[in-house]
């Protein structure tokens, strides 16, 4: 975990690395934010499978409509928005938890604006989570947009709801969450154990049916689900062994962890 040698000033000190932390204790309630439908099970859905098996209440607050997650140039967008709504209600309840947030903005033209920031900041007041999760947005060499004003929103919308005089018209009390835990981690300093998750993880990405060719990579001639399966699987399982071998985990989801909030 990256430290500071802490001076008693708001800004200035230098980050010291520390040492990686690991497992924090299970939230009462968790915020996980994605760009689409399908990030979050991605970034941390076996993170969320194990806080939701031992009580905590799991929301997810989808930040775009999913329109352009097609690669056929004929396909009716209205049909797909609704039908990867439906899939990513689907996912959640695979993780263990039923609360869903469609925002509706624009796919492939997400902006860090204050108007975004605003119904963000609205949420994080509404859930008052422990732990709010979200894209990294430091992270180098990106090139999906929505991911990098995603991560940025997550970190602005954050000092806003901490703070009365941030959007009052909102009319929700304050809050500021424990921690923020950066899924796609340009620098990794935390990882949680998921290794009795994987399948879990595994069983809400293919809830994501739109998605398996565009997004997952799967073969277009690939028409049985279990044959889907076994192409998913092994990917995601390699993944979580690397995410996890850092931490002597033979299955993890890596993070970047902030706790000043």
């Amino acid at each position: 975990m990256t430290t500071s040698v802490p001076s008693g000033l708001p800004v200035g000190d230098l980050p010291c690395p520390g040492d990686t932390t690991t497992d924090l204790a299970t939230p009462a309630v968790a915020l996980a934010v994605g760009a689409h439908p399908d990030d979050v099970e991605f970034g941390c859905g076996a993170t969320l499978a194990k806080w939701a098996a031992r009580g905590c209440r799991v929301c997810h607050l989808v930040l775009t409509d999913g329109s352009k997650g097609t690669w056929e140039p004929d396909r009716d967008l209205a049909e797909l928005v609704a039908t990867r709504e439906a899939e990513q209600r689907s996912a959640a309840r695979a993780l263990g938890g039923d609360d869903v947030v469609f925002c509706g903005f624009a796919d492939g033209e997400l902006s860090a604006g204050i108007e975004e920031r605003r119904v963000v900041a609205r949420w994080i007041r509404h859930f008052r989570p422990d732990v709010v999760l979200g894209h990294d947005p430091w992270r180098r060499y990106r090139l999906h947009p929505d991911h990098r004003a995603a991560g940025f929103l997550v970190t602005d919308a954050l000092v806003a709801a901490r703070d009365h005089h941030f959007f009052p018209e909102i009319g929700l009390a304050p809050h500021r969450p424990r921690h923020l835990l950066l899924f796609e981690p340009d620098e990794v300093n935390h990882v949680e154990n998921v290794e009795k998750f994987a399948n879990t993880k595994i069983d809400a990405l293919l809830e994501h049916r739109s998605q398996l060719t565009s997004t997952m990579g799967i073969a277009e001639q690939v028409i049985d689900l279990d044959d889907a399966r076994r192409d998913l699987e092994g990917r995601v399982r390699r993944q979580l062994r690397a995410h996890g071998a850092g931490a002597g985990f033979a299955a993890g989801e890596a993070f970047h962890r902030i706790d000043a909030l």
